[in-house]
């Protein structure tokens, strides 16, 4: 079916009845430009509001303080449904016809890991029918089900992801992810104050900007759209800006600019733990045997499911990150086995990204200038063809994004 535009809304987006009538504008604005659109909503609002994933969890944390997983996607499905039926209803007395589903009902299918699932397959025949008849489908996002009929969530952001996988599975013309902000930035605006929209970035530019830490778009979702070659579009729910373009390579006429300038974005991750790993019955000056059994430690966390990055190898410590939210587990895992460690709570990694510094020598020099200027100790640094990323203090993280925003121009 041609003409499939798939356009989600977040949680800021459909907080209140004013900001869900700029929603139903977007929506009519593309029909109107003869697509066909396919919704997908965040829960309405952020912690404190009534309908909010974070105020459902805490509500029922206040009854009792652990809930189990599988209960725990239930309970964390909600907000979306809700989000749903209001949308179509608005849309309704706008007079126009929209069907709400709930993740399982688009057809949605995911693993059983919960809390964290990920998409297997999408059956749209669903949706395509809806579309058919003429109606607008409403999808929950966040949300699948497995195939035993559990209902499973994506992860927080995860309705980028279904937005995404959407747009795959419907051979949609574009992904219009709207938000709060115009569009992909060089920096957090709310640390940067001169932080500037990007008009044009890579797949490849914005995986690496998710995956370190900027928010206007989640790293999974990211992923499939440089993996399945969606088009994504960025921009705000409450303005008419043109906002960021999601593609393969930049337009003739950008080309220049970016040889000019290799860095396109600067960001920073502080939901980070710094971890150093020992080997066992550590003494002192440790032998390379002994470094080579503590790599063990990569497997037992790979086991328990933890990802680590940052990693750093020698003789006498082996170091990473870890989420913070997995600090408990790790822990419990490294006891298990007997490692001597230490975590570290105040560090932060700050990055630098750009497809322009690949094969251009000098740009690390630049970084690390750049932050010991500023008088930023760096601890630990780390480098690919699109990122380079240094360990900082978490004192230092706003002056250092600051810093090599500044730097590299990208402000001007």
């Amino acid at each position: 079916m041609p003409n499939i535009v798939v356009q989600k809304f977040g949680g800021s987006s459909v907080a209140t009845d004013e900001r869900r009538e700029q929603v139903i504008d977007k929506i009519i604005n593309a029909i109107n430009q003869g697509y066909k659109p396919v919704i997908v909503v965040s829960a309405i609002g952020r912690e404190g509001a009534p309908y909010a994933t974070d105020t459902l969890i805490n509500f029922a944390q206040g009854v009792y303080d652990t809930i189990e997983p599988r209960a725990k996607d239930l309970l964390m499905s909600c907000g979306e449904i809700i989000s749903t039926v209001i949308i179509a209803q608005a849309l309704r007395a706008r007079g126009y016809e929209a069907e709400p589903l709930t993740g399982a009902q688009a057809g949605i299918i995911t693993d059983e890991n919960f809390g964290d699932t990920r998409i297997k397959e999408i059956n749209a025949r669903r949706i395509l029918d809806i579309l058919d008849s003429n109606q607008i489908p409403i999808i929950a996002g966040f949300q699948g089900v497995s195939e035993n009929g559990e209902i499973t969530t994506l992860g927080r952001g995860g309705s980028d992801t279904t937005a995404c996988a959407l747009g795959a599975a419907l051979h949609a013309e574009m992904v219009e992810i709207y938000t709060d902000v115009e569009g992909v930035m060089t920096a957090d605006p709310r640390i940067v104050p001169n932080a500037k929209t990007l008009k044009h970035v890579t797949y490849n530019e914005v995986c690496e900007l998710a995956y370190q830490g900027a928010r206007v778009i989640h790293p999974r979702a990211a992923e499939i759209a440089m993996r399945e070659r969606v088009p994504v579009i960025v921009r705000s729910t409450f303005s008419d800006a043109q906002g960021t373009v999601i593609s393969d390579v930049f337009k003739q006429e950008e080309v220049e600019i970016k040889g000019d300038r290799p860095v396109s974005g600067v960001t920073s991750r502080s939901n980070l733990s710094f971890v150093k790993v020992f080997p066992k019955d550590h003494e002192g000056p440790s032998t390379l045997l002994e470094s080579t059994s503590v790599l063990g430690c990569f497997r037992i966390l790979a086991e328990g499911n933890i990802s680590v990055d940052f990693i750093n190898v020698r003789p006498e410590v082996i170091t990473f990150m870890i989420n913070k939210d997995t600090v408990e587990k790790a822990c419990g895992l490294l006891n298990e086995s007997n490692y001597q460690y230490e975590v570290f709570n105040d560090f932060v990694k700050i990055s630098v990204v750009g497809a322009g510094m690949t094969g251009v020598p000098g740009i690390m020099a630049k970084v690390v200038e750049a932050l010991t200027e500023a008088g930023i100790s760096i601890y630990q640094t780390t480098d690919s063809h699109t990122t380079i990323s240094c360990l900082i203090r978490d004192e230092d993280e706003e002056s250092g994004l600051c810093a090599l925003h500044d730097y590299f121009g990208l402000g001007d």
